[in-house]
């Protein structure tokens, strides 16, 4: 899994990306014209402390694993966390990310 670390990076998938919304996560995704799948997590100090924010950030990325190997094209791909995260199963949080992957197109 490679990872988006520049600002930029996130911007643009905040303003050009489609997004999807459900209790847990909202995720963005934009298409790229060449490369791999690459992913950022976003947690706000909204969600808790920093115990809370890293368990989000580790539900979501054990979540994307799961799905990680289905995804076909140049995507990045932007997870913000929401306060339900933290506290939900990774289960919870695969099937609404698989729900936001297949809205968008990038998984059957």
């Amino acid at each position: 899994m490679r990872s988006l670390k520049e600002n930029y990076e996130f911007r643009r998938a905040y303003s050009k990306g489609k997004s999807f919304v459900s209790p847990s996560l909202v995720t963005y995704c934009v298409k790229k014209k060449y490369g791999s799948v690459r992913v950022g997590i976003t947690t706000g100090k909204k969600i808790g402390c920093a115990v809370d924010r890293n368990r989000a950030r580790r539900v979501i990325r054990a979540a994307f694993r799961e799905l990680e190997n289905d995804i076909r094209g140049n995507w990045d791909i932007v997870f913000v966390a929401r306060t339900k995260t933290a506290h939900d199963k990774m289960q919870v949080v695969l099937e609404q990310m698989r729900d936001h992957l297949k809205k968008a197109g990038l998984i059957q």
